[in-house]
């Protein structure tokens, strides 16, 4: 049998020459890419022997580009992926493994209070949905439903009659700030006591940072009490041993030293120091505004989300073994973050909250 004839590409012009340059400089395909190429060297004058050589293919596959590309031009050079093989599990046994996947086992009479894939998998095929089916497609499965493995939370629903009045107070203060004073977000964050902190850091693989077990914490607890001055986003605070009415008093002359011809509106929990009637009383005496959340509602006072940036930058990960050590951390976090701080505007402006008439119990 003879030597098959030379098979060249037809004539290229100068732009298509362009274009499978810039094929061959661009395309993240490499199947597209390995076929430009083809294209390109049998253009060039390259024999289809010489190319099988060079990109280690077989001779067949060099004539099958260069004759599709002949035939049908640039299309010839985009893969035409198939869809793979016929699904083994329907629509509605798919829709089935969804359900029960949302289920408690116990609800269904198994000794179980949650699933693993294997045991879904198990009682899929044991109910009868389908005849056999393996971990990783129930995980594609659930998957593909937008149904993922997440850990429980808890929500504590407010019971507070005027939640919306409260809760419109505070955002209208958050929008539109009163051009007659300040407005002042407060709370207590802690206790800080001394133990080793869980933490998150990029360590070698295999190789995560260990810390000390501790089975007697004889250091005792402080509390940080803080502000954050929504006109400038920096944050003030003090360290005390205790969270009484008298610490929370004397943390609130301090502020009115800090801004003294300014009207302070104080957005604050229903913590009962914040209600006591010294801090009341000394309050209205000196043009002092105590505005109060709904109760449970804590996440609707913005210090919340510096005191969560705070805890994971400042405390995790640490094993401070004196509250003077883990006192400087924390006054370190606050200046490099007071040095950077802009002024805080746009609380959640999209958040479904903004569109309440009513409380709403169910919100996770």
């Amino acid at each position: 049998m003879g030597r098959p004839p030379e098979v060249f590409v037809r004539p290229v012009s100068m732009t298509e020459g362009r274009r499978l340059q810039r094929i061959g400089r661009t395309a993240r395909d490499p199947v597209k890419l390995r076929r430009a190429i083809v294209v390109l060297m049998s253009a060039q004058g390259q024999s289809v022997p010489d190319i099988a050589h060079l990109l280690d293919c077989s001779q067949e596959y060099v004539r099958g580009v260069i004759h599709a590309f002949n035939d049908t031009g640039f299309a010839a050079l985009n893969p035409k992926w198939s869809g793979g093989r016929p699904k083994t599990i329907g629509e509605q046994a798919r829709r089935q493994i969804c359900l029960l996947a949302r289920c408690c086992p116990r609800d269904l009479g198994l000794a179980l209070s949650t699933w693993s894939l294997s045991k879904l998998a198990d009682h899929a095929v044991a109910a009868g949905l389908v005849t056999s089916v393996s971990r990783e497609a129930v995980r594609q499965i659930l998957r593909a439903a937008g149904i993922s493995w997440q850990a429980g939370k808890t929500w504590k629903a407010s019971a507070d009659p005027d939640f919306i009045a409260k809760m419109r107070r505070v955002l209208d203060l958050y929008d539109h700030p009163p051009a007659d004073g300040r407005v002042i977000c407060a709370d207590e964050f802690g206790p800080l006591s001394l133990q080793p902190r869980p933490g998150r850091a990029w360590r070698p693989v295999r190789h995560p940072a260990r810390r000390r077990a501790t089975y007697h914490r004889t250091g005792g607890v402080r509390h940080m009490l803080a502000a954050l001055d929504l006109a400038s986003g920096k944050i003030c605070y003090r360290i005390r041993d205790r969270k009484r009415h008298q610490e929370f008093l004397s943390f609130l002359k301090l502020l009115r030293q800090r801004w003294p011809g300014h009207k302070l509106y104080l957005v604050l929990d229903n913590f009962s120091p914040h209600k006591h009637p010294e801090v009341t009383s000394w309050a209205t005496a000196h043009n002092v505004e105590l505005v109060f959340l709904p109760t449970n509602a804590s996440w609707l006072n913005w210090i919340e989300s510096e005191f969560a940036a705070l805890r994971y930058f400042a405390l995790n990960g640490t094993d401070h073994r004196t509250h003077a050590e883990q006192g400087d951390a924390i006054a370190a976090y606050l200046r490099w973050h007071n040095t950077r701080a802009h002024p805080k505007t746009s609380f959640a402006p999209g958040s479904v909250i903004r569109t309440w008439t009513s409380y709403q119990n169910k919100v996770a």
